[in-house]
């Protein structure tokens, strides 16, 4: 049974963005308790919170107009088993092409930056194949794998997976890598060169066709922490070449595990776009890319800064998605055209 109407629901606000008719309305709700986590489960929307009693799941829901939540007591996180040697808090990405699960392993301590929460790092990247095989590739003591995920996407069009991490160099700081699966093994495809600074980090934004050219970019944003550059690439023979960078982005905070605070939102009137938090997180910057060009479509202020991650949902049905993300002081925020 849903919660009493007076905690669920919040009155939403109708934002004007840009001159014209193009309007998003921000829709905002304080669950019951402490906002924990936000995210999609077989494409049902689900937060968790600290009720000051334990933890509980509830199911996000969008109805005449009024974002809310009820309980979902049936949910229970799926468990599977962890592969050996995984890093402590590395996440398994599974896919659906040559490449059946991957995943960072060989732990290590060479580089202590703890950007996603403390000083243990990957020294190597494992992938299982569709014929049960496990790739593997280490990487020299000169670098570790600082991400928690594997990221797996066909960024050539050939049909298999490449291999999308994060790479550090204690000298240099972060490069974003991509690798295949080559024989036994893994072999690197491509690299960015690193910031240039030891414990300068990236943190990736989105694996999607930006622009609509049936091509696949990949969207990054360089140093998060301070004064963020978004950049978008796309690998070309070989090679990860630049091919767009704006100032004033932040999708991580520093010692932060979540990554996920950016998404890609198909909307009518503006078409593809790519959110992610301003520079200090207290706002929503919506990117297009368009023709070769890109610029900022809109801004959505908020009270608080941005929190957790952001996720892309049709929560009511209606062929509309709505863009989801928490906010500092508790709120869950959904926007929609």
């Amino acid at each position: 049974m849903p919660a009493p109407a007076a905690r669920l629901f919040l009155a939403g606000l109708l934002i004007a963005l840009a001159p014209g008719a193009w309007a998003v309305e921000l829709l905002s709700y304080r669950p019951d308790g402490r906002l924990l986590d936000l995210f999609l489960d077989q494409g049902r929307v689900l937060i968790e919170v600290d009720t000051g009693g334990g933890r509980e799941f509830h199911g996000v829901i969008l109805a005449d107009g009024r974002l809310g939540s009820r309980p979902a007591p049936d949910y229970r996180r799926p468990t599977r088993e962890r592969p050996i040697g995984i890093l402590p808090d590395g996440i398994v990405t599974y896919g659906s092409r040559n490449i059946a699960a991957a995943w960072l392993a060989g732990p290590t301590d060479r580089y202590d930056h703890a950007v996603l929460g403390d000083a243990i790092e990957a020294g190597e990247i494992r992938a299982r194949d569709r014929r049960g095989r496990v790739l593997s590739a280490r990487l020299p003591d000169g670098s570790v794998f600082e991400d928690r995920r594997v990221r797996l996407a066909d960024l050539d069009g050939d049909g298999g997976d490449e291999l999308v991490v994060v790479r550090s160099y204690p000298a240099a700081g972060a490069a974003l890598s991509v690798w295949r699966a080559a024989g036994e093994g893994l072999t690197l495809v491509a690299e960015t060169p690193p910031i240039g600074r030891a414990y300068r980090w990236l943190n990736p934004a989105a694996i999607a066709d930006l622009d609509g050219d049936g091509r696949i970019e990949l969207a990054v944003v360089v140093t998060p922490h301070i004064g963020g550059v978004l950049k978008i690439y796309r690998l070309e023979a070989g090679r990860l070449v630049e091919l767009h960078a704006m100032p004033g982005f932040s999708n991580h905070a520093m010692g932060s595990r979540i990554q996920a605070m950016a998404a890609v939102v198909d909307w009518p009137g503006a078409g593809r776009l790519l959110a992610l938090p301003s520079a200090d997180r207290r706002a929503i910057r919506l990117i297009r890319f368009h023709d070769g060009q890109y610029r900022q479509f809109s801004t959505i202020d908020n009270a608080d800064a941005v929190v957790g991650r952001l996720l892309a949902s049709d929560l009511d049905g209606d062929g509309r998605g709505e863009l989801l993300y928490g906010l500092a002081d508790g709120r869950l925020v959904a926007l929609r055209p």
